[in-house]
């Protein structure tokens, strides 16, 4: 066979066979060629990957630590923020404090200021309602005042001091008793517990023993102490008061003869503080006011008498003949006194002084202050505070005549109805009061304002008396206002018909003196007097006690004499400017009188003529007339 035979068929498949595995093998070859380059592919873009991994890690890397370095950074600032914000803040809460003490300082100095200034104002006026009282005050009112003020004052001593001796004397119980207690431990301790217990029972009784004795002993020293010491203090109180009235003595006899403006202020006002001085010591003495009223009423009144002539002084008015005359007399009378009290001084020793104190009528201290009141100090009829001001004796208040008693519960509601205007927050009842035979109920009265005080009749419930510590320090209302306001007033508490009839003014208070009007004859009897104040336009003070005594239905007798006939029984020198009918008391009645008000010399003067007979019965000079004027 030959070859082209042998191949034809064996040789196609042999030619199929490699055509189906020649391309498979280039491929397989092509594949072995290519595969380093695969690998060598692979391992580069592995290298790449894990360089750009690496840089990735790094710039993140780096990427945190620039953020961890901005952090640190923000935070610092942020530390620095915060810390200066503190700073910021301590700052101005230092600020803040140092500002809030300066406004506190501030206001603690304000508040300082306001408070001396209402001191000093409260001061003004408490010496001025004491000026106004003991001016408007009865001889008997003042007596049971200053009697009842020197026993509370007595008492008061007394009971500090023996407050203090208790107090003493049980500390002194309480030492011994506990010495008693420790020697009693320290003795059981060293015997027996028999004998401990009798010792400590003996030592017990023997310290209560003691402290019996001692009390005993020490309430007799205490006494006698006590004694002493009063004793003492009312011997300095009589030297001084001896000492004041030879002062006075002094300025009174330079008074005499001063002629100049600044001499005249200087030694008046001297007089007037020193006579104030002199009340005052009297008030000191524990004796019964009978034997000092005589003293204290002149030196009361040569006081106010000194401040009338201050003031005419120092408005550029000469003193006048009447006011010299007033001078000279108070010089002689105020000698006796102070004669008086130097012998007194000069005999009288610790032992008197304890007579007196022990109530001995007989001491020396006693005899010369009796020997003074028997010789009565009269003091010259002079007007400070209106004529017939002072007028309150009486033995039973006619008004009140069968009047209903009241109790203390509707003299609160009373008094919440007469001083309704006052915006009234409260009003108690605070005890009764005896004055001139007539029971008062004491009442205080609260208001928005300050409290007040009053006094209602028990019989009746009429107001006797009120008064308010309100601080007048301006002036905004006329006499003619203040005036019209009292009016009012007095018509709301039920006293009608009454007039002002004499008026005066006190720095910046109005005081006025009403007289009830019967068929338009003036009954200087029935007197009520007012305070208002000028600034605010109130009734700040009221005593209507001469009124609640005397009012009363009068059957009044037409005048015998006519006014013209009255007119011609006055000296001729008199320039009349009013007149009008007036019942007036006159030694323990009541006359018809006519009342002439003129000027003569430079002086103003009020005269009396009785309406029955003509005869001139009462005459009053006006003292300082710029205290006050009439309203006719």
């Amino acid at each position: 066979m030959s070859n082209k035979e042998v191949s034809s068929g064996a040789q196609k498949a042999e030619n199929l066979t490699r055509k189906k595995s020649a391309p498979k093998s280039a491929k397989s070859t092509k594949q072995t060629k290519s595969q380093p380059v695969k690998d060598e592919v692979k391992e580069n873009s592995s290298t790449k990957t894990t360089q750009k991994t690496q840089r990735k890690s790094q710039k993140q890397t780096e990427s945190r630590a620039v953020k961890s370095v901005s952090e640190k950074k923000s935070a610092k600032k942020q530390a620095r923020e915060q810390k200066k914000l503190e700073a910021a803040k301590i700052r101005a809460e230092k600020k803040q404090r140092r500002l809030e003490k300066k406004l506190d300082a501030k206001q603690k100095r304000l508040d300082r200021i306001a408070a001396m200034k209402q001191h000093r104002a409260e001061r003004r006026e408490a010496r001025r309602e004491r000026h106004d009282m003991l001016k408007h005050e009865t001889k008997e009112a003042r007596i049971e005042r200053k009697r009842s003020e020197k026993q509370a004052r007595l008492e008061a001593r007394v009971a500090k001091r023996e407050a203090a001796a208790a107090e003493r004397q049980a500390k002194r119980e309480h030492r011994l008793k506990v010495r008693a207690e420790k020697r009693a431990e320290r003795s059981e301790k060293r015997h027996a517990p028999g004998f401990g217990g009798w010792l400590a029972a003996v030592i017990s009784l023997g310290v209560v023993t003691l402290a019996l004795g001692t009390m005993l002993t020490f309430g007799w020293i205490f006494m006698n102490g006590m004694q002493a010491d009063m004793a003492s203090i009312q011997t300095e109180n009589l030297y001084e008061l001896n000492s004041i009235v030879d002062n006075i003595d002094t300025n009174l006899s330079k008074a005499r003869v001063a002629n100049t403006k600044n001499e005249q202020i200087a030694i008046l006002s001297d007089i007037a503080v020193e006579s104030e001085m002199a009340e005052t010591v009297l008030e000191r003495f524990p004796m019964e006011t009978q034997l000092t009223q005589n003293m204290t009423s002149f030196v009361n009144k040569m006081g106010d008498s000194a401040q009338s002539m201050l003031r005419s002084v120092a408005n550029g008015r000469k003193l006048t003949d009447s006011q010299i005359a007033t001078i000279q007399y108070m010089y002689e009378t105020n000698q006796q006194l102070k004669n008086t009290l130097n012998e007194l001084c000069s005999n009288v020793g610790e032992k008197d002084i304890m007579e007196m104190l022990r109530g001995n009528g007989e001491s020396i201290m006693f005899v010369t202050f009796g020997e003074i009141e028997n010789n009565p100090v009269e003091v010259p009829k002079e007007i400070h505070d209106g004529p017939f001001a002072e007028n309150t004796k009486t033995v039973s208040a006619k008004n009140l005549e069968g009047a209903e008693e009241i109790t203390a519960a509707r003299a609160e509601e009373l008094a919440q109805g007469y001083f309704k205007d006052y915006n009234v927050t409260g009003v108690s009842c605070t005890g009764e009061v005896v004055s001139e035979n007539l029971q008062c109920y004491n009442v205080t009265v609260s208001t928005d304002d300050g409290d007040m005080w009053a006094q209602l009749s028990k019989f009746g419930g009429k107001v006797v008396e009120f008064n308010s510590y309100k601080d007048c320090s301006d002036r905004n209302f006329s006499v003619e206002r203040c005036t019209a306001i009292a009016e009012d007033f007095l018509s709301d508490l039920g006293f009608d018909n009454m007039k002002a009839v004499w008026t005066s003014e006190n720095g910046t208070t109005c005081n006025l003196n009403f007289a009830y009007v019967d068929n338009g004859i003036i009954v200087y009897s029935d007197m009520v007097k007012v305070k208002v104040c000028e600034e605010r336009g109130i009734v700040t003070g009221m005593e209507a006690l001469g009124y609640v005594l005397n009012h009363t239905e009068r059957e009044i007798p037409a005048a015998s004499i006519s006014k013209s006939e009255a007119k011609d029984k006055l000296n001729v020198n008199l320039e009349v400017k009013t007149s009008r009918l007036t019942l007036i008391p006159s030694d323990g009645e009541e006359r018809l009188a006519w009342e002439f008000y003129g000027v003569y010399g430079g002086n103003d003067y009020y005269v009396y003529v009785d309406a029955q007979s003509g005869q001139e019965i009462q005459l009053f000079t006006v003292v300082g007339t710029a205290q006050g004027r009439a309203l006719m």
